[in-house]
Formats: C-alpha cells, sequence, structure tokens
C-alpha cells in the first residue's frame, strides 16, 4: 500500500457509501492507493459502517478504470462485478462484491467496491520469501482445486451474457485474432508467424467451453501465511477450453525464474493437476496442455509488443511497459524451442 494525495471524490464518495451498502452512516477511516495496476486503479479503504447487515469495521478495496490507461479488451468494471458475483457465488475464493456504481459523478469513473482480502499477490516476493503460503504442496493443490471450480461454470450464464460466443474453437479463434493483429503491424515478427503456423496446423477441435479465467496464474492471487486467501483480476475473463488456463498457470513464462517449479514457480505440476482432478473428477490431458503451453507464450508475445507499442508511441511514458517490450525475444525464442521438433 502506498499512501496518497487525499483524492478530490472522497467526500462524494463517503456520502454515496450508505445507501448502496444499505447501512445508516458510513465514515472513511483510512484510505491508500495500492500498488500495481497499469490498467485499473485500486483504492484500499478502511470503513466504519453504522447500521445494515456490514455494520462494524470493513476494510474494502475500491477498483475503478486508471485515470490515464485503458485496454479495450478488457472487460468493464460492471462486467467485472458480475464476473465476481458470479464465481463468489459459485464458492471460488474471491473477495466478497459489496456495491457496483456505473456512474460517473461519484468518483467520476465507474466503479465497485469488493471485502479486502488479507496477504499478498507480489509474486516475485511469494516466490522469494516462503514464509507467504509456506505449505506450497497445499497451495499448488489448492489452486487446482480453485481452477476446477472456476472451470465448472459453463454457459450459457443470464448474469454472463456480454462474453461472447463464437462458432470456431478457441484455439482458432486466438490464431486469426493474433494472426489478424500481426498483419496490420509495421514490424514482422517472423518466429511468431512460425509458431501461429504451427498452432494453426495443430488446433484442437472445439469441444465443451468453460468459464476461463484469462490471467490464471501466480500474481493474481492473494495469499497470507497460512495459504490461499482470494483469487484476484477477472477482466480477461471469456468462454474458452479449460485447458488454457492451466496451460497458462503452467507455462515457463509465468514460473519467474523458479522454471523447476512447473506449477506457476510455486509448486509442481502434478501437485497443481491432481488438485484440479480431484475437484473436476476428470483427468487432465497431459499432450493437450502443450499445445495451450505453447499458445500461452504466444499471447504472452503479443501482448509484450502491444505493451512496447504504447510506450513507443508516446501514448504512455511507463517504464514497466517499455520492459515488457523486451521480453519478447525470451518468449520468440522458447515458441522455437518448443515447436522445433513438433510436426
Amino acid at each position: 500500500m502506498s499512501k496518497a494525495a487525499m483524492p478530490h471524490w472522497l467526500e462524494s464518495l463517503a456520502a454515496y457509501l450508505p445507501a448502496a451498502l444499505g447501512a445508516g452512516r458510513v465514515q472513511i477511516a483510512e484510505f491508500a492507493l495500492l500498488s500495481g495496476g497499469a490498467i485499473q486503479e485500486n483504492w484500499a479503504l478502511d470503513l466504519v459502517v453504522d447500521g445494515g447487515p456490514l455494520s462494524g469495521e470493513v476494510p474494502v478495496v475500491l477498483r475503478c478504470d486508471s485515470a490515464t490507461a485503458g485496454v479495450a479488451i478488457s472487460h468493464s468494471r460492471a462486467q467485472e462485478f458480475a464476473l465476481l458475483r458470479t464465481v463468489f457465488d459459485a464458492g471460488v475464493t474471491v473477495p466478497e462484491p459489496l456495491a457496483l456504481c456505473e456512474q460517473t459523478d461519484v468518483i467520476g469513473r465507474p466503479f465497485f467496491i469488493m471485502r479486502r482480502a488479507q496477504g499478498t499477490a507480489e509474486a516475485h516476493l511469494l516466490i522469494k520469501d516462503r514464509t507467504w503460503a509456506a505449505d506450497r504442496v497445499a497451495l499448488t493443490r489448492r489452486l487446482g482445486r480453485e481452477l476446477a471450480a472456476i472451470h465448472a461454470i459453463e454457459p450459457p450464464v443470464q448474469a454472463l451474457e456480454f462474453l461472447p460466443m463464437h462458432d470456431e474453437s478457441p484455439a482458432m479463434q486466438r490464431v486469426h485474432a493474433y494472426q489478424a493483429f500481426l498483419d496490420q503491424h509495421p514490424v514482422p515478427y517472423p518466429a511468431l508467424e512460425w509458431g501461429l503456423q504451427w498452432l494453426a496446423r495443430n488446433a484442437p477441435p472445439r469441444g465443451a467451453l468453460a468459464l476461463s479465467h484469462g490471467d490464471f496464474r501466480t500474481g493474481n492471487y492473494m495469499v497470507d501465511t497460512q495459504g490461499l486467501t482470494a483469487i484476484l483480476d477477472w477482466e480477461f475473463a471469456s468462454w474458452s477450453d479449460p485447458l488454457e488456463d492451466i496451460a497458462w498457470f503452467c507455462a515457463k513464462c509465468w514460473r519467474f525464474g523458479q522454471v523447476d517449479l512447473q506449477a506457476g514457480g510455486v509448486g509442481s505440476r502434478e501437485d497443481f493437476y491432481a488438485g484440479y482432478e480431484a475437484k473436476a473428477g476428470v483427468s487432465i490431458d497431459r499432450e493437450a496442455v502443450f499445445y495451450w503451453e505453447v499458445m500461452a507464450h504466444m499471447k504472452w508475445a503479443i501482448v509484450a509488443i502491444q505493451q512496447a507499442q504504447r510506450f513507443c508511441s508516446g501514448e504512455e511514458d511507463s517504464l514497466l511497459l517499455a520492459l515488457t517490450g523486451h521480453k519478447l525475444p525470451e518468449l520468440e525464442w522458447e515458441i522455437l524451442s518448443m515447436t522445433e521438433h513438433q510436426p
């Protein structure tokens, strides 16, 4: 958490909260801007609520669009709130969604309020300091079970009607989207073109779809010293092949240097699979996951190009965006290495 100057909207927010939370009175005792969030802003607020179902001291997070940036493919705050409500009701470990404001006259942007989970989501801290979630086998298996609970949500879901459905397979939908991006980009990327051709040749057919988190990885969940406290960041959720999430979590590019810990840099792949399979009641096709790990590196490579483009164009002066662009050669090398001896 970082202390920030008092935002101009704090008084109007305080006036809004009693009706939104069903309370007689709400006081904002403390506030701080949370670190991270190039796409969204997250504010930690300590509320003192008088009356209603939340009466007492209530730590919450206010989540809104960043005042300076946004990504067109990410969901709106209203859509993310609907996703959060859906998975919370399904028993997934997420912060409880409390209130949604789609108007702009309170803080200047739409926002929602959710309970604040305790612990840290900092991937590099979690990787280096084993006092966080000290039992890594338990954490890894728990993450597998949580992902299986997410994938148990299948279309149609009325509250999630905003999630698009595609006639083609999720694999080919991704291939066509990435190919379209590269076709219009002024810089050629032959290694990625090779990778896309491999992905097209080996694309699995369209099977049963499930709710996909879209960015299920270390850094997007919170832990305390005991273990998992929340799954975060639902702005890229979609209907997809369940293996896409599984592979994204296990892909080498999301192990944060802990290459031998193939499940998110925190545990073994087999422990992660065991947790998933125990909850889902199905076996994971180990060979099929490989395809989606190639896709994971392709997806991250495309994002790296997009992030670098935002910096180089002058759209955003962000060191993080510039550094993300430098990941591209490593991702290209991994794609070539993974597909070199594959048909």
